[in-house]
């Protein structure tokens, strides 16, 4: 009976941790480069993302996904963004990473709960639909342009961040 007990006590303490949390789900609309969903999704694994996506080209086994991350979570593909925007999360917040008027600096960006992240390839950024549908857009301070991969690594690693600290 004890067992039943502590087990029930976990249960209801990983759903109290689950909402507390929420959830995320990064992607890249019009990828370049298919070393970057690897490195992207690797990173994404890691960092507690509970799914990942492409918009615009498909998916192909990258070799830099050594922790193969699409068997280990939902991995989705939309045929262009007017599909991906369909299907986002009731919800989810859309956060885009681009550098724009409306970005705000991600050192003092709120992230939401529930969101979904959405990276543009290095040489085009997000599209203008893209821009105009997302509900917040975020850019951080780099000397140069930076790869879409490690864009990604650095938004993850600043939500992370700022859950253990609020915690």
């Amino acid at each position: 009976m004890l067992k039943k007990i502590i087990f029930a006590s976990s249960i209801k303490e990983a759903m109290i941790d689950n909402l507390e949390q929420g959830y995320f789900g990064i992607g890249i609309q019009n990828g370049k480069t298919p070393e970057n969903l690897g490195v992207l999704w690797r990173t994404a694994q890691n960092m507690g993302a509970n799914f990942i996506f492409t918009v615009g080209r498909r998916y192909a086994k990258q070799a830099c996904d050594t922790r193969k991350a699409t068997g280990a979570m939902p991995y989705f593909h939309y045929e262009d963004f007017e599909d991906f925007y369909k299907h986002l999360p009731k919800g989810a917040q859309l956060v885009g990473v681009e550098l724009n008027e409306r970005s705000v600096p991600l050192e003092t960006y709120q992230h939401p709960k529930r969101c979904v992240y959405l990276l543009g390839a290095e040489d085009n950024g997000l599209t203008k639909a893209a821009i105009d549908k997302c509900h917040f857009l975020v850019k951080f301070e780099s000397r140069e342009s930076i790869n879409v991969a490690a864009a990604g690594s650095i938004v993850m690693y600043d939500r992370q961040l700022k859950l253990m600290l609020n915690q």
